[in-house]
């Protein structure tokens, strides 16, 4: 019986340990997009946004800007400028960037 509480004790701290991580990973890739906003020059400049897999295309009025440097702290695998559009590499987080974008554009 004693055994069992203790384990019961283990399994609960892992939990709590686990939602913890997970809100604090929520905040941060709310805050990730805010700035990623931001480095494409505002609201304001993105004209449309796209995900293919991994990929974030945005379609930008200005991308002289853009502050492709800071993007690629963010998180960003490679950056490709073709007219005014920036082709952005970004792992599995693609697709929520893109969500995100369309919720504020």
């Amino acid at each position: 019986m004693n055994q069992v509480l203790q384990y019961v004790i283990i399994a609960i701290v892992i939990l709590i340990i686990l939602a913890i991580a997970l809100k604090l990973t929520r905040k941060d890739f709310a805050i990730k997009e805010n700035k990623l906003i931001e480095f494409l020059g505002g609201e304001d400049n993105i004209i449309n946004a796209e995900c293919n897999m991994s990929r974030f295309k945005v379609i930008l009025r200005d991308v002289s800007i853009v502050q492709k440097e800071a993007i690629q702290r963010l998180g960003a695998k490679g950056i490709v400028e073709i007219d005014n559009q920036l082709k952005i590499i970004f792992d599995k987080n693609a697709k929520q960037l893109k969500k995100y974008i369309d919720e504020i554009v």
